[in-house]
């Protein structure tokens, strides 16, 4: 089941930023402690490690999963918690953020080199019915000039303030300027930016929540609740979609219909960058009953099949209302789960999983504290450029219940981003907010809000601005077309990014569902593959690297079938300028035709070199023997008989293009293998 939004509002206020080049200094360890409070199960929840970095809340008070709490709380006896920070300096401040009921801190101690124990705050409080502390930041400026450490010991008289005290975190400047934190919103943020709710046609009284856009950005999926119009009884969840109009408006909505809804709860988590496979939560039974899972659906000529599930190892929930949300990244080879599990921090966090060679998928791997607090991470989204997050975290510095937050991938491990930037005030409200969708032309997001809604939640939308963006793409499509009889083949597409031919991502293209979609990051250079069994696997470059824009480039790819008398141009073999000497990246267009002869043992071929016609006749008849000659040697190499592979040599006397323009005479200058027997 998709989240909902019913949660209790809460006001937070804005920080005054830090004082430019000040320099703060978090508790980097916890040196010892007394006791330390349980949250859930397994959980971080209220452990000392809660007090170490930056802190979590602004100041407020409020409970606190994310901070520091003592076992008991209204305790008769002292509780204390020891420090320390990564740098010995002057201690000209400390600053205490405080959460649940602020105000029991009864002494601050620092602990200088030699051990001793320095008082530099006693707390005021005697009476055991005392109310709650006026702010929850408390700022200490000792006097002593000469005092200096990288350790603070904090001691908490629990019967001072009724309830739970907490300690978010604890922060050290040689500076007198006061240590304030601000939330950590995107710079450049627009001062006029609209959320538009997208209107009557899509949103109703009831509940829309968890959009997923379609990449080419024309349809858009979402999750109802609370409408006399789902399958079965209307408290439940039914998938349905809305088409763009010609007019820019969305169209009514349409109830997806089965076998995707049931009488259960069914919801919409993600869809393939063509458009045509979606995901689905919960694993689909024959006898129409649900199991807790992920399911995928194609459509295809006759609609949308029954859903599969997806088998990831290991994949539970301990989340006491089940909630699990999945994001499909685009490459399709990597899901982000938000789940509890045993070594999550606290609620629920965010995991990743890949996709195995027996299509299954990896046992989830926890993508680290940058991003995961004791507190909610969930409603994951990954752009189109594979490599951009949007994230709803309650465990950090924010506006409501819940706030969308956006991080980058640094590296290939999933598990390195960097510092989450909360999307601001203009996107988020009090409330929960959540499920950010953006379709491949980066220009629009969508998610689900409450604030400003017909009844229960809505699907808004917003123009996105430059800070928070993902990096532009291309949707590169198209047809793989038989070279023969010039008709739709089936095939397997993939793509890989240049110079190490390493996959970025395939896609199965079928003639009778429309073309095939990759979406492609700008800035890299890709190969693009076609393969179909009994055909000569074909490749074109996709160049990229000086594009900065989203664009849509359409490619169709030609297969030749293997037979005798086939004739195949090898366009990614290719040589440096007037030489016989291969370019790197050559050896995998050649490697194919090794495969090749290395499946029909019997297969004999010829080589055939071509120029243009610049320059002297002779010397061009000379390259392209040359040329043969080094593609021959590369085959006999890896172990391909000599008396299986013919050269010929025609220079420029068989051209397939004018020699008019430089682009017509590199058509001409090519190497290309005609099946001489199979």
């Amino acid at each position: 089941m998709i989240r909902g939004l019913s949660l209790l509002l809460v006001w937070i206020l804005l920080s005054v930023p830090s004082v430019s080049g000040q320099t703060v200094q978090w508790a980097s360890s916890v040196v010892g402690f007394s006791s330390e409070g349980r949250g859930e199960a397994y959980s971080q929840q209220y452990r000392a490690n809660q007090i170490l970095g930056k802190p979590n809340r602004l100041p407020q008070a409020g409970d606190n999963v994310c901070a520091w709490s003592p076992l008991y709380p209204d305790g008769p006896n002292d509780e204390w918690i020891t420090v320390r920070f990564a740098n010995v300096i002057p201690i000209r401040q400390i600053a205490i953020f405080q959460s649940g009921n602020p105000g029991a801190v009864s002494q601050v101690l620092v602990i200088d080199g030699s051990g001793r124990e320095i008082p530099v705050y006693k707390g005021t409080l005697t009476s055991s019915s005392a109310e709650p502390a006026a702010t929850p930041l408390l700022r200490i400026f000792p006097t002593d000039p000469s005092l200096t450490s990288n350790t603070i010991k904090l001691i908490v008289s629990p019967n001072r303030v009724k309830g739970p005290n907490q300690i978010d975190a604890i922060g050290i400047s040689s500076d007198t300027q006061p240590i304030n934190i601000s939330i950590n919103v995107s710079k450049d943020a627009p001062k006029d930016l609209v959320k538009e709710n997208i209107g009557p046609q899509v949103n109703s009284k009831g509940q829309e929540v968890a959009p997923v856009i379609s990449p080419d950005g024309k349809t858009l999926y979402f999750t109802r609740g609370q409408h006399e119009r789902n399958t079965g009884d209307p408290r439940s969840q039914d998938v349905w979609y809305s088409v763009l109009q010609p007019n820019g408006e969305w169209g009514s909505a349409i109830n997806i219909g089965p076998p995707i809804n049931t009488t259960a709860d069914n919801a919409v988590s993600g869809m393939s960058p063509d458009g045509r496979t979606i995901y689905l939560i919960n694993v689909y039974k024959p006898d129409g009953s649900i199991t807790y899972g992920l399911s995928k659906s194609t459509l295809g000529k006759n609609g949308w099949s029954f859903p599969v599930e997806c088998v990831i190892a290991n994949n539970h929930n301990l989340h006491k209302n089940a909630y699990t949300e999945y994001a499909i990244v685009p490459d399709g080879k990597t899901m982000i789960l938000s789940v509890q599990r045993r070594n999550s921090l606290g609620n629920k966090d965010l995991y990743v999983s890949f996709l195995q060679p027996n299509q299954t998928w990896s046992e989830p791997q926890s993508m680290g504290p940058m991003l995961n607090t004791a507190d909610y991470e969930g409603a994951p989204f990954v752009a189109s450029d594979s490599r951009t997050l949007y994230f709803t975290s309650a465990g950090r510095p924010e506006y409501g219940n819940g706030d969308i937050f956006v991080s980058r991938r640094l590296d290939d491990t999933w598990t390195n981003w960097s510092e989450p930037e909360n999307l601001g005030p203009d996107i988020n409200t009090p409330e929960w907010d959540g499920y950010f969708t953006i379709p491949a032309t980066g220009d629009y997001a969508y998610l689900s809000s409450i604030q400003n809604s017909m009844g229960g939640e809505d699907i808004f939308r917003l123009k996105l601005y430059p800070a928070i963006k993902p990096d532009p793409v291309a949707i590169v499509s198209g047809q793989v077309i038989d070279g023969v009889n010039k008709k739709p083949v089936a095939a397997e597409v993939i793509s890989t990014i240049l110079p190490d031919n390493k996959e970025n991502s395939r896609v199965s293209y079928d003639p009778e569902t429309g073309d095939y979609k990759l979406l492609l990051a700008m800035k890299d250079s890709y190969n693009l593959t076609a393969k179909r069994e009994g055909y000569f696997t074909t490749t074109e470059l996709v160049d990229l690297s000086k594009d900065k824009r989203f664009k849509e480039i359409r490619k169709n790819l030609t297969l030749f079938p293997i037979k005798t008398g086939q004739r195949v141009v090898l366009r990614e073999v290719l040589f440096e300028q007037s030489k016989a000497v291969l370019i790197e990246g050559s050896n995998a267009e050649l490697d194919r035709v090794v495969q090749m002869l290395n499946d029909y043992p019997t297969m004999e071929i010829q080589v055939d070199g071509h120029t243009d016609n610049q320059g002297v006749w002779d010397l061009n008849m000379k390259l392209s023997q040359d040329r043969v000659r080094v593609v021959k040697e590369y085959l006999m190499e890896k172990g391909i008989p000599d008396a299986r592979i013919q050269t010929k040599a025609w220079g420029p006397s068989k051209p397939i293009a004018s020699n008019e323009t430089e682009e017509k005479r590199r058509l001409n200058r090519r190497v290309e293998f005609t099946i001489l027997k199979m």
